[in-house]
C-alpha cells in the first residue's frame, strides 16, 4: 500500500485532467497510491477540504491554519477542536513556523502563538499535529516542548531542516516525512537526514501541487508522484519499494489512527 501523507487537492492544478478532481485521483490510484491525507490550510476554504473528503474512501482530511496566512491570526482552540470532531478529519494542522518568507518579528509572535493554539487543540481533541517549520529550528522544537507536544504526536512534514532538529522531534514521539525535495541534485544534506531517521519513524508525501519530485522537477505536482518518492527514500535506506511502501503506510496508520484504510 502506497501512501500520499500530505498533499493540497483542493490546490492542484487540473488543467490536464478537464478540471476532474476525479481523473487525477484516478491516475494516482492506477499508480497505486491508496490513500491520501487532504491537508488543510485556512478555515475559511475547510469545507473544500472536507467535502473532497466525504466523497472519496481513500482520502482522509485535517484541519487548521498554515503559519505564512493572514489568517494565522485566527487561530482558535474551540474552533479547531469543534472542526476536528468531524469523522473525516484526522489531524490537526498545518500549523507551525515560518521565518524563511516573513522575517518581521510581530509576525513571529503571530504565528508561535496559532502554533501553540493548534497544539492545545490537538492535545484537547487527541490528534497529531502536522507541523510545517523553516528557519524556524529551535523556536519550533521550543513550543512542541513547552505544549507537550509528545501528549498528541505529530509529523514534522516536508522535512527539510538539520539531522539535530530531526532528532529532537523524534525524542518527542514524531515522525518525520520526506517530499519530493529529498530527490532534487542540490539536497544530498536533506538525503544525508533521511538515512539516518529510523524506517519506523519514517512518512512519505508530495506536498501537492508543490515540489514535483525529480524528475517531475518544475511540473505541477500530484499525489501520483509520491511513487517517486517512495522508490527514492527506498533506495536510500537500502530496502525494497514494496518494503518501503508497507513501512510507511504502517507508520502513517499508527499515527493517524482515526483514519479508515
Amino acid at each position: 500500500m502506497l501512501i500520499d501523507s500530505h498533499c493540497h487537492l483542493d490546490r492542484l492544478d487540473l488543467g490536464a485532467y478537464d478540471n476532474d478532481l476525479n481523473k487525477a485521483l484516478d491516475f494516482a490510484r492506477e499508480r497505486g497510491v491508496k490513500h491520501m491525507l487532504c491537508v488543510g490550510i485556512t478555515i475559511d476554504k475547510f469545507d473544500d477540504v472536507r467535502m473532497i473528503a466525504e466523497a472519496n474512501d481513500d482520502i482522509s482530511c485535517s484541519v487548521g491554519i498554515h503559519p505564512l496566512y493572514d489568517a494565522v491570526s485566527e487561530a482558535d482552540v474551540d474552533l479547531l477542536v469543534e472542526k476536528s470532531k468531524h469523522p473525516k478529519v484526522v489531524a490537526i494542522g498545518e500549523t507551525g513556523l515560518d521565518y524563511f518568507y516573513n522575517k518581521d518579528p510581530e509576525n513571529h509572535k503571530l504565528q508561535q502563538e496559532s502554533f501553540r493554539k493548534h497544539l492545545r487543540a490537538a492535545r484537547q481533541a487527541g490528534l497529531p499535529v502536522i507541523v510545517h517549520t523553516r528557519d524556524a529550528r529551535q523556536d519550533t522544537i521550543d513550543i512542541l516542548r513547552e505544549e507537550k507536544a509528545q501528549e498528541c504526536g505529530g509529523v514534522l512534514h516536508c522535512f527539510t531542516e538539520s539531522l539535530e532538529m530531526a532528532q529532537a522531534a523524534l525524542e518527542l514521539g514524531f515522525y518525520i516525512s520526506f517530499s519530493g525535495i529529498v530527490t532534487f541534485k542540490n539536497a544530498e544534506e536533506l538525503r544525508e537526514v533521511c538515512r539516518n531517521i529510523p524506517l519506523d519513524k519514517l512518512l512519505i508525501e508530495t506536498d501537492s501541487p508543490y515540489l514535483a519530485p525529480v524528475p517531475y522537477r518544475g511540473k505541477t505536482n500530484q499525489p501520483a508522484y509520491v511513487k517517486e518518492v517512495g522508490q527514492f527514500v527506498a533506495d536510500l535506506h537500502h530496502v525494497t519499494y514494496d518494503e518501503l511502501c508497507e513501512i510507511t503506510s504502517n507508520n502513517y496508520q499508527k499515527l493517524f489512527s482515526k483514519s479508515l484504510i
